[in-house]
């Protein structure tokens, strides 16, 4: 039976579910989220390797319009942050609008009646206008190691980690040192009998500021709202002054005497402290924090391997350098498909092109969210917004307001489709790429996942946040082709303006 709705999120993560309450609060009462698993979360739900945590303030890593004073850490764990959602989408009346164990498997722009037509696991849905929350750290990014189908021990990856599998005595394989692994190896390097990190790139990781939040300082973040909100806004400020240096790297350079003195106090073996030491400019790849990782790396039951994986020989991982580390188990801290993201696959124009075809390997979008050819479709956390110093909320929200006006605007107008201007998404791109090459992304010297296919930077915003907030937030319809219905429902819309 096909359900229609106004409009439909996909994803019930923390993209999906603040679109959700933004669509609510804009008096859209006919909408509903299709979340593919069993409960909500997103990246928070599948998350829940040992020590996984926000590397992002607790008070600025939240929606603003739901603050929460209860954090009991300066930087939440995974626990409090899946509980939060949770708690959030119940308050706000999103929960009961959630249909779970719906995956979307394709769906399809309808040009005659100006509709999404999406194949799900539970059935056909149709919907004026769609919103794609399904986040970039979603599906897991495996590399295709010659001989891992041979492995005979167990093997997973950290965003899918068995709990299950007990890893005492046993000899370990990590592959990869980015943010899971940072967390995780300090969690489980006085369990295991043998850890063999293999790392193919050093990373710059930082002291963390983390600490518990005492019981009084909660009470009077709850009573006294105003502080919450300074809070907010001085954690901001902070970020915001880290930002600068990614737009002026000679900035981060000085930075980096914090992370060289991090590792030299925690790391007095000269051998192992020069596999550490990172040859690129912080702020190149993802800004990491931990006041463990090094401690653990010191440990006589771990081996650093300072080398890309080669292939694996029956128990045995063979390191590019000619390494070896017999395992029972490999673990992978490999990141995600960021760039390259599966839902990209699944949206199709009228033509029956996709995302994926429009792009082919560098994502575009108009200010992130929009993309040309794709009317009544809006991207949360899209190509060209990614920041390496502040919250993935404050990015979407800025969205949320862009998306909703023209959301509201299309419903309330009569409007038969809203598509970005093909000038304008255009326009925007070149000025984001053109301002690329004088941050840290791109003259860092380092490779990383905010390159795609094509060597080209898809993922970095250029620019302040502050300019995020205000150019990403406005809805220009100037730069949108508006289309009124035809005077016959099954006729094609026409183009006023």
């Amino acid at each position: 039976m096909e359900r229609h709705f106004e409009a439909l999120v996909i994803g019930a993560g923390a993209s999906g579910l603040g679109a959700a309450v933004r669509l609510g609060q804009a008096g859209i009462d006919d909408y509903a989220v299709l979340e593919k698993a069993g409960d909500l979360g997103g990246t928070w739900r599948d998350n829940t390797y040992p020590g996984c945590a926000c590397d992002v303030p607790s008070a600025l890593y939240s929606y603003s319009f739901a603050p929460n004073p209860e954090w009991t850490r300066a930087f939440a764990k995974q626990p409090e942050i899946r509980a939060y959602l949770r708690g959030t989408a119940a308050r706000f009346g999103v929960t009961e609008r959630i249909h779970y164990d719906t995956e979307v498997t394709r769906a399809q722009w309808n040009e005659r009646d100006a509709r999404w037509e999406l194949e799900t696991t539970q059935g056909p849905y149709t919907a004026r206008v769609l919103v794609a929350g399904t986040g970039p750290w979603h599906e897991p990014l495996v590399p295709d190691l010659p001989g891992l189908d041979g492995f005979p021990g167990e093997t997973f990856h950290s965003a899918r980690w068995n709990h299950d599998y007990d890893l005492t005595g046993k000899r370990v394989a990590v592959i990869g040192s980015g943010a899971s692994a940072v967390q995780f190896v300090p969690e489980i390097a006085g369990k295991v009998a043998r850890l063999h990190l293999f790392q193919r790139t050093a990373q710059w990781v930082l002291p963390k500021p983390d600490h518990y939040v005492p019981g009084v300082e909660r009470l009077l973040l709850r009573r006294f709202p105003a502080l919450q909100r300074a809070l907010r806004s001085a954690e901001y400020a902070a970020m915001e002054g880290l930002g600068v240096g990614f737009r002026h790297p000679w900035l981060l350079r000085q930075v980096q005497r914090i992370g060289l003195a991090h590792l030299r106090m925690t790391v007095r073996d000269p051998v192992l402290r020069k596999a550490l030491t990172p040859d690129y400019t912080l702020g190149c790849k993802r800004l990491l924090m931990s006041n463990t990782y090094y401690r653990a790396l010191t440990k006589s039951t771990v081996d650093v391997h300072p080398t890309a994986v080669r292939e694996i020989d029956g128990n045995r991982v063979l390191g590019a350098d000619g390494s070896v580390a017999e395992v029972d188990a490999i673990i992978f801290g490999t990141g995600f498909h960021i760039l390259d993201m599966p839902v990209s696959a699944r949206v199709f124009d009228a033509g029956g092109r996709s995302l994926d075809d429009h792009w082919r390997g560098s994502p575009q979008a108009y200010r992130g969210t929009t993309v040309a050819g794709f009317p009544n479709l809006y991207l949360l956390l899209g190509p060209s917004l990614g920041t390496g110093h502040s919250s993935a909320f404050m990015i979407l929200e800025a969205q949320l307001r862009h998306a909703v006006e023209a959301i509201t605007r299309t419903l309330r107008g009569g409007w038969a489709s809203l598509a970005v201007r093909p000038e304008a998404q255009a326009a925007f791109n070149a000025e984001v790429q053109a301002a690329l090459p004088g941050t840290v992304y791109q003259s860092g010297g380092c490779s990383s996942y905010y390159t795609d296919a094509n060597g080209r930077n898809s993922f970095s915003w250029p620019f302040s946040t502050g300019r995020l907030r205000s150019e990403v937030g406005a809805f220009t319809e100037a730069d949108y082709l508006v289309s009124q219905p035809s005077t016959e429902r099954t006729s094609d819309a026409t183009t006023v303006r």
